[in-house]
């Protein structure tokens, strides 16, 4: 008889059931309790009068355990003296969609050697992210794979989906079933449609194939995810976080009956995928808030401990510490200086 399956798999290896690996790595009851708080926060600050700017800020990637460390506690250091006027949190994310090919991120290849060693990936992110609410920073991360928020999303506080997979049926499916509020990012041609039809369809119950907690085959069903919005971050024709796309993006909002919440991404597009640009975006944002605007909830900015962005595959050894492996970033005096500059520049929205 010929064979008519897998043909082209050369391998199956094991993993780990999400149950087990919540098991060998646990949240604390703090850790519940911190994850619980912050994500009722940022649902506050998405929907409601919270007047606290949400700020996603961090490595464009996590390749380097002990610089992700560092940078952490930097930043929730600086977090706690803003956290007036300010909700920072920090994007720690272990998935990467590539183009074409490309390092995949630290879940899928935590050696970056090509190996794809997901069990020591997943054991690596879940710790990781422990360490990181560990310090009272809130999580961000983009889940990319539909299987992954089994291992880790009890311990994600706000997520994204990126714009490669906002039109997939698969992912707006798996939102409806997360705990925690939800970025949709606009397509990459820079349209809202996508996103948008995303949201209403996250927002809905879905019933659909996944894996329970002990890795069987199931159907999932959710209840839907009313915590879900939208994220600007420019497209093929250009930035969209100026003062006339922000106005199209509301009345399309208004229209799709949904808030009139927008987080911006500095980052990609919007800054012409010049990382050394995001700084000037936010401050465009900041002098849309200080004339008025109420729709602008947040910002997203790439920043890592050093400026730009490395080549890679390289052997690692050649890896220059805190430099970002995937998109470029600014740097951590930059960026400490710039959280510290929109903090002021909030004051009289609290006068």
């Amino acid at each position: 008889m010929q064979i008519t399956s897998d043909i082209n798999v050369v391998e199956t290896r094991a993993l780990p059931s999400p149950a087990a690996l919540l098991a060998e790595l646990p949240k604390s009851a703090t850790q519940a309790d911190f994850v619980t708080r912050t994500r009722r926060d940022l649902h506050r600050i998405i929907f409601t009068d919270d007047r606290r700017l949400l700020l996603v800020v961090g490595p464009c990637s996590i390749h380097d355990l002990q610089a992700g460390r560092d940078y952490a506690q930097r930043l929730a250091d600086l977090a706690c003296e803003v956290s007036d006027r300010i909700m920072v949190v920090m994007r720690v994310y272990f998935e990467k969609p590539r183009t074409t090919v490309g390092w995949k991120g630290l879940i899928m290849d935590p050696h970056l050697d090509g190996s794809h060693d997901i069990a020591t990936g997943l054991r690596a992110a879940r710790a990781f992210l422990r360490e990181v609410l560990d310090l009272g920073l809130p999580t961000a991360t983009e889940l990319l794979d539909p299987i992954t928020p089994q291992y880790i999303a009890d311990l994600v506080c706000w997520s994204a989906i990126g714009a490669r997979t906002t039109e997939s049926q698969t992912h707006r499916q798996m939102a409806s079933g997360l705990s925690m509020p939800l970025g949709f990012k606009n397509g990459t041609d820079g349209t809202l449609k996508a996103a948008l039809n995303a949201i209403q369809a996250a927002a809905q119950p879905q019933t659909f194939l996944g894996i329970n907690l002990d890795g069987a085959a199931s159907a999932i069903v959710t209840r839907g995810n009313p915590s879900c919005h939208v994220v600007l971050r420019g497209g093929a024709a250009g930035p969209n976080f100026d003062p006339a796309h922000i106005a199209e993006t509301e009345a399309q909002l208004a229209k799709a009956g949904l808030l009139k919440s927008i987080l911006v991404d500095c980052s990609h597009d919007n800054s012409s995928k010049k990382p050394e640009l995001q700084p000037e975006v936010l401050r465009a944002l900041l002098a849309q808030i200080a004339a008025g605007n109420r729709s602008i909830m947040g910002a997203m900015i790439e920043s890592n401990l050093e400026a730009g962005n490395q080549p890679f595959p390289q052997p690692k050894d050649r890896l220059r510490y805190g430099v970002s492996i995937t998109d470029g970033c600014i740097d951590w005096p930059t960026t400490e200086a710039l959280i510290r500059e929109t903090h002021a520049a909030l004051a009289p929205r609290f006068a």
